[in-house]
């Protein structure tokens, strides 16, 4: 053996560890035992609880740390805390505090008492760090839990409905197979979209460079707007409704001719209801165009879905080289 474990640790003297705690990044508060009202009086507070709150140590000695609450702290926090203390226990905890200037901020409290020989508490000493981050990032990351759990529950049932959908609009188990994954495909697409963004959203021209991408070639893809901002409800359908409307151009459209082009416009226009997202969808160069004699999945998807879901306004035109399709959707302020 080295010895070493035999080593007495060292005590540093009043003026070490006054500088410690001088020097400390933690925000240190002490103050009286008595808990009555008006409450513990402040005897002491650090540079970094100067840093934290905006007082300086001359504005809060002598007060009441009660000074830093305010409407909006948690009663339920406080009488836990008061509970402990009254009981001679620590405490640690977090609650809404406030600044000198009325800003508010998340402190995180671990109140611990200093006593005397015989037991009784002589004060209280309180490390308090601001967490106002830490509380926002957890907030945060709950908020997209939970919105991800109401997104894969729509999205179950979407995937429900394009299957039983699928299945009446297909003739065929080859031509079932081949629409149905394409539509699941397509839906992967933009929840993949969504899901790398942190607020769970995805621009208009992402979504179209999703489906249109690999037909940009040899100028056949025109795509011409500002940048929008779509949330998740509004990215599906109108994720679903491109797929369709890029399968259509495919099938029966422009797509399907080696001199067939594609133009979507887009723009914002604020209206007495709000910012509505205008866009409309041009072939050009494809095969003279008949106007369908039934309506198809497709025109069911562009018309009912954007409709229900987008509160949308489709007008579908068939012109001699192509179809058009033009649509209004209103956006909240949010949204863009």
């Amino acid at each position: 053996m080295d010895g070493q474990d035999d080593v007495e640790p060292v005590r540093p003297d009043l003026g070490v560890l006054f500088a410690a705690v001088e020097a400390s990044g933690e925000a240190i508060l002490i103050t009286s035992a008595d808990l009555h009202e008006p409450g513990p009086r402040i005897e002491y507070v650090n540079p970094a609880f100067t840093r934290m709150t905006g007082y300086a140590a001359r504005e809060v000695v002598g007060r009441t740390p009660r000074m830093l609450q305010g409407p909006a702290t948690e009663r339920a926090v406080i009488d836990r805390m008061r509970a402990a203390l009254g009981a001679g226990e620590g405490f640690q905890g977090e609650a809404l505090n406030y600044r000198k200037d009325g800003s508010t901020y998340m402190v995180e409290w671990l109140i611990t008492p200093v006593r005397e020989a015989d037991g009784s508490i002589l004060r209280w000493i309180s490390a308090q760090r601001d967490v106002t981050h830490r509380r926002a990032a957890e907030d945060r990351q709950g908020l997209m839990v939970r919105e991800l759990h109401h997104r894969v529950k729509n999205t179950l049932a979407t995937v429900q409905a394009v299957l039983n959908a699928t299945a009446r609009s297909s003739s065929s188990i080859a031509e079932f197979t081949r629409a149905f994954s394409g539509r699941i495909a397509s839906l992967a697409k933009t929840h993949a979209l969504i899901t790398e963004d942190v607020d769970q959203a995805v621009s208009f021209e992402g979504l179209l460079r999703a489906e249109l991408g690999p037909y940009d070639e040899r100028g056949r893809l025109t795509l011409s707007g500002p940048l929008v901002i779509l949330p998740s409800e509004l990215a599906v359908p109108f994720g679903m409704a491109l797929h369709e409307m890029t399968t259509n151009a495919l099938r029966h459209g422009s797509l399907g001719y080696p001199n067939g082009r594609i133009e979507v416009t887009w723009a914002l226009v604020e209206g007495s209801g709000g910012t509505v997202l205008h866009w409309t969808w041009n072939e050009r160069g494809g095969p003279p165009v008949a106007i369908p004699t039934r309506e198809g999945y497709g025109s069911r998807i562009l018309r009912k879905v954007l409709t229900l879901q987008a509160e949308a306004q489709v007008d579908v035109a068939y012109h001699p080289d192509g179809m058009r399709v033009s649509i209004r959707a209103p956006l909240r302020t949010s949204q863009h």
